[in-house]
C-alpha cells in the first residue's frame, strides 16, 4: 500500500509546528509566551497603522493604498484564528459560569471537561471532517479535500493570487514574484490556527484533568479580576500604594 505523501505533507507538517511549539514551551516557557503577545501586538499594531494612513490619504490627498483593505481583512483574519488559541491558553475567553459553579466539585469538573473536549473537537473538525465517518457519520466528499488542510491546499495547488494585494515591484523584478499575493499565503493561518487552537484546547484538557486549572473559559475569574483592579477602574491608589 503506497503512502500518498502529496496529500499528507501540509498534516506532518502542522504536527511538526505543534511538536516544536511543545518542545520549545517546554524548556522556553517565557520565551513562547513573549512570542505570542509580541504577534498579537504587532498584527493590531499593523492593522491600526494601515487604517490610519489609507485615511490620511484618502482624504487629505484623494488617493491611496492599493490592497489596503485586502491587506487589513488578511491580517484581521489572522488576529482572530491566532487569538483564539491564545485565549485558551491564557484563559481570556469569556464564559458564562453561573450555572456550573452550582453543581458539586466532581459534576463540575466533568462540565469544565466537556466544555474543554467542546473545542477540542471543533477545531479538530474543522482542520478536517473526515475523522467523523469513524463514528458514524456520512461524509462522501474525498478526506483530502474536507476542512480547512483540504481547503488551504487546494489554493496551494493552484496558485491563485488574491483581488487587490499585490507583491512590490522590486520582488517581482528582482527575485520573480507573481504579481498578486497568492491566496495560500494569506490563508495559511487558517489550519495554522486551528492546530494551534485543538493544541491549547488539549493542554486545558489536561491541566483540567489533574486539577491544575478550573475552566477553559474566564468566567468567574473574570469577575475577580475585576474586583480586584477596581481602585484602578475608579482611579484610586491600591492598598499597596496606600502603604
Amino acid at each position: 500500500m503506497s503512502v500518498n505523501w502529496s496529500a499528507l505533507w501540509p498534516y506532518l507538517a502542522l504536527l511538526a509546528l505543534i511538536a516544536g511549539l511543545w518542545a520549545w514551551e517546554r524548556r522556553r516557557p517565557e520565551a513562547v509566551a513573549k512570542l505570542e503577545e509580541n504577534f498579537v501586538a504587532a498584527l493590531l499594531a499593523i492593522i491600526t497603522l494601515v487604517a490610519f494612513v489609507q485615511v490620511v490619504l484618502r482624504y487629505g490627498f484623494n488617493t491611496g493604498i492599493q490592497g489596503a483593505l485586502e491587506f487589513q481583512r488578511v491580517l484581521f483574519a489572522w488576529l482572530i484564528l491566532f487569538g483564539m488559541s491564545y485565549g485558551v491558553k491564557i484563559g481570556s475567553h469569556l464564559g458564562v459560569d453561573a450555572f456550573i459553579r452550582l453543581l458539586p466539585p466532581r459534576p463540575f469538573r466533568w462540565v469544565a471537561l466537556f466544555g474543554a473536549l467542546a473545542v477540542f473537537a471543533y477545531a479538530a473538525i474543522l482542520i478536517n471532517a473526515a475523522w467523523l465517518n469513524l463514528v458514524g457519520a456520512d461524509l462522501s466528499t474525498n478526506w483530502r479535500q474536507t476542512g480547512a488542510v483540504g481547503y488551504w491546499t487546494f489554493m496551494f495547488q493552484r496558485g491563485t493570487g488574491l483581488d487587490d494585494l499585490k507583491w512590490p515591484l522590486f520582488l517581482q523584478e528582482s527575485f520573480g514574484f507573481q504579481d498578486r499575493v497568492q491566496r495560500w499565503i494569506a490563508y495559511l493561518m487558517l489550519p495554522v490556527g486551528l492546530s494551534l487552537l485543538a493544541f491549547r484546547a488539549l493542554q486545558a484538557i489536561i491541566a483540567i484533568w489533574k486539577g491544575e486549572r478550573e475552566l477553559i473559559i474566564a468566567g468567574h475569574e473574570a469577575e475577580e479580576l475585576v474586583a480586584e483592579h477596581k481602585h484602578d477602574l475608579d482611579g484610586e491608589p491600591s492598598n499597596e500604594l496606600k502603604g
